[in-house]
């Protein structure tokens, strides 16, 4: 068990492998996942070698997710997302296939990843209810829900996305309150939709124990899902999301003393101005438990864009506190993301966890090397430490200068060349 073992003072191989990532002291790391303030994510059934730690102070992870839908089944293109997701730097990948042979697509990704894999099992304990003849997702049983966390453990699920928090309190909260935009989360959805049909609590929270246990075996680690986080955001930092938080705060507690490692998953539309807060709060309610964000979107009216909009909330999230950020595509909202959108929502919050990590004096050397080779005009090189190798070569290419000592912007007019041919001498860097 890695929490266990991180309070008994055992450096695993595990902890060994995510240092060495990280650059850090196994010991650093091996404290704060025994405090709870980082995790490792690796079920004793998933055998991979590019283990990756979570948490308080460590390079802000990213997370990419693929998956079927019931309108598009395509499990080779769904592979070649995971090629690109791993190609660009990806630190984790989340299956969240709602269409065709579930479990044959999960243990196909698993199989094929050599990354930390997520799921959400409620979509597919729901979703096989509801293509039962005269059933639906509200047909579910208990049985169900946890036979299906069980069989995610079995097949080398990393860490899952259970949505405990939402209950009876947090749903009265939400029917007193209103909102604009409801309830967008998938999961959460299935959960109330299911306990106000059966009239029962939530067997997720109800049995949380169970669940716990179930996790324990696998050696998953549980991700707290946001299930009434805000949809637009007109709805940020309201009551029922607060709500919600405050249970999962308590369930952070108990699965840490149940020797289970948790995260706790953040809001997915706030605007600029609440982000901040939304992060003090979560790390105050959870005792500093990892927290991993869906963007956040900072504005609601600039579909096809919203890569860009969660990217600005992402970059503010990660400086204030929180560590891990799940992309958005261009196509968030709007459609299944296509091959091309999973790789433009992977650079685009690549850049927000990067730009964090620079401030926290983490792999700032890769920017030093770009500048020496910038003032150098050593474009083999420049293409060598871009991480989109591929589309730096195409902007050049497609519009050559006619001194290839330069570019098609400035030619002749080259600020860097004019210095140095006006110098006579290299001007000296120094090293950060």
């Amino acid at each position: 068990m890695i929490i266990k073992e991180a309070k008994e003072g055992y450096l695993s191989p595990e902890f060994l492998a995510a240092a060495r990532h990280e650059g850090i002291d196994p010991e650093r790391l091996r404290r704060l996942v025994a405090s709870g303030r980082a995790v490792i994510p690796k079920n004793v059934n998933h055998h991979f070698s590019e283990i990756r730690a979570i948490g308080e102070g460590l390079k802000v992870k990213v997370n990419v997710n693929l998956g079927t839908s019931k309108d598009y089944i395509n499990l080779d293109e769904e592979l070649e997302k995971l090629r690109i997701a791993e190609k660009y730097g990806t630190d984790t990948i989340m299956d969240l296939s709602t269409g065709g042979d579930l479990r044959a697509i999960r243990k196909r990704i698993i199989g094929d990843s050599n990354l930390t894999v997520g799921t959400v099992p409620i979509y597919e304990a729901g979703i096989s209810k509801a293509k039962l003849p005269s059933k639906a997702v509200v047909d579910m049983t208990e049985d169900d829900m946890f036979n299906t966390l069980e069989q995610h453990g079995k097949d080398g699920v990393d860490f899952i996305t259970v949505h405990c928090g939402v209950n009876k309190t947090s749903i009265k909260r939400l029917k007193k309150q209103g909102r604009s935009t409801g309830v967008v989360s998938r999961g959460g959805s299935f959960l109330l939709a299911w306990m106000l049909h059966n009239d029962a609590e939530n067997p997720l929270y109800a049995n949380y124990d169970y669940l716990l246990e179930i996790a324990k075996e696998y050696e998953m680690t549980i991700s707290l899902g946001d299930g009434l986080r805000p949809g637009g955001i007109a709805d940020a930092t309201d009551r029922p999301q607060i709500e919600e938080l405050i249970t999962l705060g308590e369930l952070v507690d108990r699965a840490k003393a149940a020797n289970v490692q948790s995260m706790v998953e953040g809001p997915g539309h706030i605007p600029i101005h609440q982000i901040a807060t939304n992060v003090q709060i979560q790390k105050s309610l959870c005792r500093n438990a990892p927290f991993y964000v869906l963007g956040p979107i900072v504005t609601d009216i600039f579909p096809g864009y919203d890569h860009i909009t969660s990217v600005i909330g992402a970059a503010i999230a990660a400086m204030t506190g929180a560590d891990f950020l799940c992309y958005v595509t261009p196509a968030e909202h709007l459609a299944l993301p296509t091959v091309d959108d999973i790789k433009e929502g992977l650079i685009a919050m690549k850049i927000a966890a990067h730009a964090v990590d620079i401030s926290r004096g983490i792999d700032i050397h890769l920017d030093h090397e770009m500048d020496i080779a910038r003032y150098a005009l050593d474009w083999d090189k420049q293409f060598a430490l871009a991480v989109d190798k591929e589309k730096a070569n195409m902007y050049r290419n497609q519009r050559r200068p006619r001194t290839d000592e330069v570019c098609s912007m400035c030619g002749d007019f080259c600020a860097i060349k004019m210095t140095k041919d006006y110098l006579n001498s290299d001007i000296k860097t120094v090293d950060v």
